[in-house]
């Protein structure tokens, strides 16, 4: 969960070979829970209401929050905003940008969301997710999913076993909106592991 934690997930991989990629992720969940909390003050749903909406690729500036597969006291989640332009603007920007604002009204990170988002994480891989809800998680790219690059930590929905058994939410339509958002996020991830491993 240390910064940049998507890279810093696949370093520590790359130098410990031994121990299976699929034991490494990455914490997003600290962004999916400030997604469902923008969601919650602009609805008056409860955060518990709101399932499956998506962090895509970095936990950085360019990470994609996306609501078009989420749901809303069961409703579809953009239905239920009845408000695009805030969905594909304000609300993208303050979920980026959180953190970063934080520090620059507190002077410091906000460590109760982040160890909040830990322990939420933590659970899901002990204990499974519930149903057809979904986690987002930073795991490692085998190329095969959504278009995404070969051999980085990119945040994908999953679903989890009880005892950490990972599995990407696959086949979920992505239109042309979530696709530039998508692959400008994972060109950024490409870029860091270069500057990280010089590949």
């Amino acid at each position: 969960m240390g910064n940049p934690a998507n890279t810093n997930a696949l370093i520590a991989s790359h130098f410990a070979p031994s121990i299976p990629k699929a034991n490494f992720t990455a914490l997003t969940r600290l962004d999916q829970s400030r997604a469902q909390s923008q969601l919650s003050t602009k609805t008056g749903a409860s955060v518990e209401e709101i399932e499956n909406v998506i962090i895509w690729g970095n936990h950085s500036a360019t990470q994609y929050p996306d609501t078009f597969h989420g749901t809303i006291r069961g409703q579809p989640a953009r239905q239920a905003v009845n408000d695009d332009a805030w969905l594909d603007g304000p609300f993208l920007s303050k979920v980026q940008k959180r953190g970063a604002e934080i520090i620059s009204v507190m002077g410091k990170s906000s460590a109760a969301s982040a160890a909040a988002a830990a322990c939420d994480h933590v659970h899901d891989l002990w204990f499974g997710t519930v149903g057809e809800k979904w986690a987002s998680m930073a795991v490692i790219s085998d190329g095969n999913q959504y278009g995404v690059p070969e051999g980085i930590m990119y945040s994908f929905p999953c679903r989890i076993a009880p005892g950490g058994t990972w599995e990407i939410v696959n086949g979920l339509a992505i239109n042309d909106f979530s696709r530039v958002k998508m692959d400008k996020t994972g060109k950024e991830l490409v870029e860091e592991r270069k500057m990280a491993l010089g590949f």
